[in-house]
C-alpha cells in the first residue's frame, strides 16, 4: 500500500493552555497490540513514543487490571519490545525484543549463544525482571503459546555453509530474488525447561505467521514462496493446518483463490475464522473487500460466513462463545453488529455504538475494549459488558490524549458531494481554530495515500498530516475520500483500476473544493495541497492539471510510471492493476499517464521529500520531479532528502524537518506570515530577546497558547509606569521587571490595560500558569548569583546579605536567560515571582525569584522588591 501507516496516538503531558507544537505531534505515544489474559482479568499493550534522545521511536509493555484504574509499565530501557502474549494460565508474558540478555560481552560470547534478531522474553505478573529465553540464530519471526511450558515458534534456519563463507569473506553484494540462498523459516516447538527446540516442519518456503489452537493441538501457518511475491503477485503465499499431536501437515485451500490474512481459533479449538480479500481481478488484489470465512479441521469443511454486508469487514473479528463481534466497512465511520452462529449460518444483530476504531473481546465473551474517537475527540479506549448486541455500562479504560483537552481542537464534520461521474464522495473538513462565521479562510487539501486506503473519522495526528498545526493558522482542511478508497465497497476500490489510475481521482479533489468554496467560506485565492505517496502522487496531478493551488507538498510521490514499474518494490502488481498493463506493452499509455511529462505545466511553489532507501516509491521518483520543476524554472521548487529513510521517515530529526519545512513552506506562499529570519539566531535565546526588548510595546506582548494569550515577559517597569506615574523607574531599569507589587496594583493594571485596549486582560490563573512557573537554576535565582546549587541552609546564611542590598539589585533586563516553548515566553522560572489567581479567588506568587534558589524543596516566600506579574489576555 502507498500509504503512510498510523496507528492509535496518545500526546505526552505538556503544560495547559499550550498552543500546539510540532512536538505535541511528533512525541505522542501511540497504542497497540492490546491482548486480554484468558481469564479475563488483565490486559497487555504496547506504548510507542519518540525518544528524542535515541532519536527514535522506542515501543514498552504496559499491564492493566480489567475493572482497576491503574497501569504498570512492564518493561523500560532504550530497547523496544511487541508481540506480547499471555501464557495460557495468565501468570507471564512473552514477547519479542532484540535487546540483549545481561553476561558476557560480545566480543567474549560466540553469536550462536546469545541469538541474533528477536528473540522471546518472558515477564513474570508476580514481579521481577524480564529474562530472555529463546537464543535462535538468526531470530525469531512469530511464535505462540501451546501450554504453560511450551511455544511454538517460527524462525529461520540456522546459516548454511554458503550463508557462512560470504560472511567469512565480507561480501555485500545482493542478488535480487536468490530463492536458491533465502533461508526457509520453518516451524519449531520450544521447551522453555531446558530451553529444547524440536523442528516440526522440513518447508523450503518462509512462515511468515503462526496461530495456534488454545489447546496446543493444531495450528495454521501462512508461507510466502517467492521473494518476488510482493512486486508481481504471481506466485501466491499458501496456508498449511498442522496436527501438532500426530505431526501431519495439510495444505489448505490449494487452488489459491483463498488468501486468508487473520485467523481466530475457537474457544473449544474446533475451528477457526479467518479473513481473505475478495477481488474480481484474476489474481491481482491491490484493491479488494475483506471477506469471513470459517474452517472445521475435523470434517476439513470451508464456510463463508454470510456478513450479509457488501462493504466486507473493517478490521479483524472479536469471538463470543456463539459467534463474533465484527466491525464493517461503512466508509469513513465503521458499524459495529454482532452475529450470531446458527449452524452454517450467522444471524446479525446491529451494536448501536459510533466511531469504534478496534475492539478485542475477551475469551468469554462477556466484556469489550473498543477503542473510540472522532476527529474532533483524542481516542480512548473503553471497557463494556457485551450483553447481546449491546455495549453496556462503558467505562474508561484507557484515557488517550487527556492532556490536548485542555488544547483547541479543530471543528469537524463529514461532507459529501458529486465527484467524478457524478457520483457522491465522502470526506472530512475539519474547520480553523479561529473561526467565525461569516470569514473567508485559506483552504488545505490534505489527500491520503494507498489509494486503497481512507480517511477514517477518526482523531489522527501524524508527521505526513499534522491537522491541528495548520488549523491553528487559520485554515480549513479538507480530506477526501476518492474514488479508489477503501471501506467504501469492492466496486469503489476498483473503480480506478484497469487503466483509469487518476482519471477520477482528481476530479473529485477538485469537485469537492469547488464545493467548499461554494458554501461561502473558502477564500478560493488562497488553496493549498499537500499529501504522502498515493496523496503525494494526485497533489503533483493537480499541480499538472490547474494554477489555483498557491502551494503544494509533495511527500514520496511518483511522477514517473515507467521508471516505477522497474524500481518500486511492487512495481508490476502496482502497475498492472491501476495501468492495466506494463510499459513494453504500451508505453504511450505510460507517458500519457505520467506527470513528468507536464512539468512545463506547473506554476505551484512545490516541496518535495524522500527517504534515500525508499523502495515503494523510489527516490529517483522524487529526483526526476525536482529536475523537471528546477529545468522549466517557472516556479519554486525545494527538494529535501532524508538519509537512510525509506517510504516514511523514522527519525526525529528528519520527522520534525519535514513538518518544519513545510509548515514554513505553507507559511511563505499560502498563509502569508513568513518574515525574513536570521538562521543563526535561536528564537528561545537570550539575544533573541534582548533584540525584542530594545523597543518594548507600551503594553505587553502576548503569545497565544490555546484560549488564551500570555506575556511574553513579566512587565516590565516602564510598562507599568505608563498605568503609574508614581511607579519609580531607575535610569538604565526600563526593560526590567516590575517589582514590590501587591497582587491588587497587578489586578488594577490589568483593569486599566482592558479599558486601554478594549480587550480583557487579568491575572492568570493558578490552572493556567502552574504548570509553567517552575524554578530553573537555568534562570536568574539565587543559584545564579552564588554560582552553585544553593540549599536551604546556604540560603539562610546569604538571606542577610541579600537583605542588605537595595531592594531588586539582583534583578535583570527580562529576557535575560532563554525561553520556553517554539514561541517562547520568557522568565517563567526566575528574575520575579509573579502573581496568579487560585481557584478560591485568592492569589499567590508563583515561579522562581532572583531572591531564592532553583531548589524545589524550598518554601521560603520572595521578598516583596521580587515579586511581580504577567499578564493574560483571553482570546474568547
Amino acid at each position: 500500500m502507498r500509504s503512510l501507516l498510523i496507528g492509535l496516538i496518545l500526546a505526552s503531558l505538556l503544560p495547559a493552555a499550550e498552543k500546539w507544537t510540532v512536538d505535541d505531534i511528533l512525541l505522542q505515544e501511540r497504542v497497540s497490540g492490546l491482548e486480554i489474559s484468558r481469564d479475563g482479568k488483565a490486559a497487555v499493550y504496547v506504548k510507542s513514543r519518540m525518544d528524542k534522545e535515541k532519536g527514535e521511536a522506542i515501543s514498552h509493555l504496559y499491564l492493566k487490571r480489567l475493572g482497576e484504574s491503574d497501569e504498570v509499565q512492564l518493561t523500560r530501557g532504550n530497547d523496544s519490545e511487541s508481540g506480547a502474549k499471555f501464557s495460557p494460565d495468565g501468570k507471564r508474558i512473552a514477547f519479542l525484543t532484540s535487546r540483549k540478555a545481561a553476561g558476557p560481552s560480545p566480543a567474549q560470547a560466540p553469536a550462536e549463544a546469545a541469538g541474533g534478531g528477536m528473540q522471546v522474553w518472558f515477564i513474570n505478573l508476580a514481579g521481577g525482571e524480564p529474562w530472555s529465553v529463546t537464543k535462535f540464530e538468526k531470530g525469531v519471526r512469530a511464535f505462540e503459546w501451546l501450554d504453560n511450558d511450551t511455544l511454538l515458534i517460527a524462525a529461520p534456519e540456522d546459516s548454511s555453509l554458503y550463508d557462512q563463507k560470504v560472511k567469512e569473506q565480507k561480501d555485500t553484494s545482493q542478488v535480487v530474488d536468490d530463492e536458491k540462498h533465502a533461508p526457509p523459516v520453518r516451524l519449531f516447538k520450544f521447551e522453555v525447561k531446558g530451553s529444547k527446540s524440536t523442528r516440526i516442519t522440513r518447508n523450503a518456503d518462509r512462515i511468515t505467521s503462526v496461530y495456534a489452537s488454545p489447546d496446543g493441538a493444531w495450528a495454521v501457518t501462512v508461507h510466502n514462496r517467492s521473494l518476488a511475491e510482493i512486486y508481481d503477485q504471481k506466485v501466491k503465499p499458501v496456508t498449511f493446518l498442522h496436527d501438532l499431536k500426530s505431526g501431519k501437515s495439510t495444505q489448505l485451500f490449494a487452488d489459491g483463490k483463498l488468501l486468508p490474512r487473520r485467523f481466530n481459533w475457537t474457544k473449544d479449538s474446533k475451528g477457526f475464522y479467518f479473513s481473505a480479500p475478495y477481488t474480481t481481478h484474476p489474481y491481482l488484489y491491490n484493491a479488494s473487500v475483506s471477506l469471513l470465512y470459517y474452517y472445521d479441521p475435523s470434517a476439513s469443511k470451508l464456510t463463508k460466513v454470510d456478513l450479509d454486508w457488501e462493504n466486507g469487514l473493517s478490521g479483524g473479528v472479536g469471538l463470543t462463545g456463539d459467534g463474533f463481534v465484527a466491525l464493517l466497512a461503512n466508509g469513513a465511520r465503521n458499524k459495529v453488529a454482532r452475529y450470531t452462529r446458527n449452524g452454517d449460518s450467522w444471524n446479525r444483530s446491529w451494536i448501536d455504538v459510533d466511531n469504534v476504531q478496534a475492539l478485542e473481546v475477551s475469551e468469554d465473551g462477556q466484556e469489550v475494549i473498543y477503542t473510540t474517537s472522532t476527529p474532533g475527540e483524542p481516542a480512548k479506549l473503553l471497557l463494556a459488558k457485551l450483553d447481546g448486541a449491546k455495549f453496556v455500562d462503558p467505562k474508561t479504560f484507557l484515557e488517550t490524549n487527556s492532556n490536548w483537552k485542555k488544547k483547541p481542537i479543530a471543528k469537524t464534520e463529514l461532507v459529501t458531494w458529486k465527484g467524478a461521474q457524478d457520483e457522491q464522495v465522502e470526506g472530512i473538513l475539519y474547520y480553523p481554530h479561529n473561526y467565525t462565521a461569516g470569514k473567508k479562510y485559506p483552504l488545505v487539501v490534505m489527500i491520503h495515500g494507498g489509494p486503497h486506503g481512507h480517511d477514517a473519522y477518526a482523531f489522527n495526528e501524524s508527521m505526513g498530516y499534522p491537522h491541528q498545526l495548520y488549523a491553528q493558522r487559520g485554515a480549513f482542511l479538507f480530506k477526501p475520500n476518492y474514488h479508489g478508497s477503501s471501506n467504501y465497497g469492492l466496486k469503489w476500490g476498483e473503480s480506478i483500476s484497469g487503466g483509469k489510475y487518476n482519471d477520477l481521482e482528481w476530479v473529485d479533489v477538485e469537485r469537492g473544493v469547488d464545493s467548499l468554496i461554494a458554501r461561502g467560506f473558502i477564500d478560493p485565492e488562497k488553496l493549498g495541497v499537500m499529501g504522502w505517496s498515493n496523496g503525494s502522487i494526485i497533489t503533483i496531478e493537480l499541480t499538472t492539471r490547474t494554477t489555483r493551488y498557491k502551494v503544494a507538498g509533495a511527500g514520496a510521490g511518483d511522477v514517473n510510471w515507467s521508471s516505477d514499474w522497474g524500481n518500486a518494490v511492487f512495481g508490476d502488481a502496482f502497475e498492472q492493476y491501476y495501468l492495466g498493463k506494463t510499459p513494453m506493452d504500451d508505453p504511450e499509455l505510460y507517458i500519457r499517464k505520467s506527470p513528468l511529462y507536464r512539468m512545463n505545466k506547473v506554476k505551484t511553489p512545490t516541496i518535495i521529500f524522500f527517504g534515500t532507501e525508499d523502495k515503494q516509491v523510489p527516490t529517483e521518483q522524487g529526483w526526476q520531479h525536482y529536475r523537471a520543476l528546477q529545468h522549466y524554472g517557472q516556479t519554486d521548487v525545494k527538494f529535501i532528502l532524508f538519509p537512510g529513510e525509506q517510504h516514511g521517515p523514522r527519525k526525529y530529526v528528519h520527522q520534525r524537518r519535514k513538518v518544519d519545512e513545510e509548515l514554513a513552506w505553507f507559511d511563505k506562499y499560502l498563509f502569508g506570515t513568513a518574515t525574513d529570519t536570521n538562521e543563526a539566531l535561536k528564537p528561545e535565546s537570550a539575544l533573541a530577546a534582548l533584540l525584542k526588548t530594545r523597543n518594548l510595546p507600551r503594553n505587553p506582548e502576548t503569545v497565544e497558547r490555546g484560549a488564551i494569550a500570555i506575556g511574553r515577559f513579566e512587565v516590565t517597569r516602564s510598562q507599568y509606569h505608563a498605568f503609574d506615574a508614581g511607579y519609580a523607574v531607575a535610569p538604565g531599569t526600563d526593560a526590567y521587571p516590575a517589582g514590590g507589587l501587591t497582587a491588587e496594583q497587578a489586578k488594577a493594571y490589568c483593569a486599566w490595560l482592558s479599558k486601554q485596549t478594549g480587550q480583557t486582560y487579568r491575572l492568570g490563573t493558578e490552572e493556567e500558569l502552574g504548570s509553567l512557573l517552575v524554578r530553573s537554576k537555568n534562570e536568574n535565582t539565587l543559584d545564579q548569583w552564588a554560582g552553585y546549587a544553593v540549599n536551604a541552609d546556604d540560603e539562610a546564611r546569604l538571606g542577610s546579605l541579600i537583605d542588605g542590598m537595595a531592594p531588586g539589585q539582583l534583578l535583570k533586563p527580562v529576557g535575560s536567560h532563554a525561553g520556553t516553548g517554539e514561541d517562547p515566553l520568557f522568565d517563567l522560572g526566575g528574575n520575579v515571582a509573579e502573581w496568579v489567581t487560585k481557584k478560591d479567588g485568592t492569589t499567590a506568587a508563583l515561579g522562581g525569584s532572583a531572591d531564592r534558589p532553583a531548589d524545589a524543596k524550598s518554601v521560603t516566600q520572595a521578598r516583596p522588591a521580587y515579586v511581580g506579574f504577567r499578564v493574560v489576555r483571553d482570546l474568547k
